[in-house]
């Protein structure tokens, strides 16, 4: 192959090396995906340090195949290995990030979103060709992942950081007002809210009829009277001024109509009432991102899933990047007269929009 003038031999030895650690991590987190599902990375956590026999027993799988992942995972840099006893350990600070026990900082869920995701590539690449999206219909693990992935953070923050964000909220939850939760998924945060508030009413909203049984499902089971849920498209919930505080947690970017969704909302709220807008952080501009940790994550993320789902129902497209521009333009256009953008200490991956009417 004949050398284009001005290639730099000193910058292609660089991308390959960076390419060839690309391609290792990619597989790792494979790996990181397994040791999530099968309970390895718990089982490791538990014991000081085992064979591959110990674990694969401590963990209740084979021990050929866990064998196998040892050596991804090892070579990897994610487990140490002790050649004289055969013996492997998980370092007590790769746990923090990998364990069930972690609770948010649990980054293992993300790399289970990442491989799922992936087991659409092939219409993807059919849409990357022809136009269109990809349904959610053809995502069967999504709720459930994106369950356990909002799960656990908004366990540890939502009632204790996230809502105290707004000035005089919680004491209006606990006088008791009327909530909406708008694309509220598997409806743990209803259910959460509700639960600190029994004052209050909750009712989310989502078009999937399965997110919806599994909201009332978590409601029933932990005996919840003022959890309801409603299966409707948000960009019509033909709902004037009656709710005092309406809630929508990284499902505005995934909307067919985004715009619609958030003329909605701005009409559902009461004159006093608020919109807490949880959604991905970055800005609008591409050229702003690198600044962002996750960015080729979330970009990836959403040409996989969030983008697509819109585009299949004839969506606008938005996509998770949206960004922060974008996002506070839309929310003053639908009649928001205040959108104030607020952060959480440490968290990288979501802006807080309070808007009010």
């Amino acid at each position: 192959m004949s050398v284009p003038v001005g290639f730099d031999r000193q910058r292609a030895k660089l991308f390959s090396a960076r390419m060839v650690e690309m391609l290792n991590g990619a597989a790792v987190i494979q790996m990181v995906s397994v040791g999530n599902r099968t309970g390895l990375f718990d089982a490791m956590a538990a014991m000081d340090r085992g064979t591959s026999s110990d674990i694969a027993a401590a963990a209740s799988v084979d021990e050929r195949y866990v064998r196998e992942w040892l050596g991804s995972v090892t070579t990897g840099g994610i487990v140490e290995y002790d050649p004289a006893s055969r013996t492997y350990r998980l370092p007590s600070e790769h746990a923090a990030s990998l364990t069930t026990v972690a609770g948010p900082a649990n980054l293992s869920v993300l790399a289970k979103t990442v491989v799922s995701t992936g087991q659409v590539e092939a219409q993807i690449v059919e849409c990357f060709r022809h136009g269109g999206g990809v349904p959610y219909s053809e995502y069967p693990e999504f709720h459930l992942l994106q369950r356990e992935l909002s799960g656990a953070v908004q366990d540890a923050m939502l009632v204790r950081a996230v809502l105290p964000l707004i000035d005089g909220l919680v004491e209006r939850l606990h006088a008791g007002v009327d909530v909406a939760d708008v694309g509220c998924g598997a409806g743990h945060a209803v259910n959460l809210m509700a639960a600190a508030f029994p004052a209050s009413r909750f009712v989310g909203f989502d078009f999937s009829d399965e997110a919806v049984a599994m909201g009332r499902a978590e409601a029933d089971a932990v005996g919840l009277a003022n959890a309801t849920f409603e299966q409707r498209d948000a960009a019509h919930l033909d709902a004037v001024g009656e709710f005092d505080f309406i809630t929508a947690f990284d499902s505005i970017h995934d909307q067919a109509h985004p715009r619609e969704v958030v003329a909605a909302i701005a009409r559902a709220l009461r004159d006093n009432g608020t919109w807490l807008c949880v959604d991905v952080a970055g800005s609008s501009n591409l050229e702003d991102n690198g600044a962002q940790p996750l960015a080729p994550l979330f970009y990836a993320v959403s040409t996989m899933h969030c983008m697509t789902v819109s585009l299949a129902y004839g969506g606008d497209g938005l996509g998770s990047m949206w960004g922060e521009q974008q996002a506070t333009q839309m929310f003053t256009d639908a009649g928001f007269a205040r959108v104030d953008v607020r952060k959480l200490p440490g968290d990288i991956v979501n802006n807080y929009y309070v808007c009010r009417k």
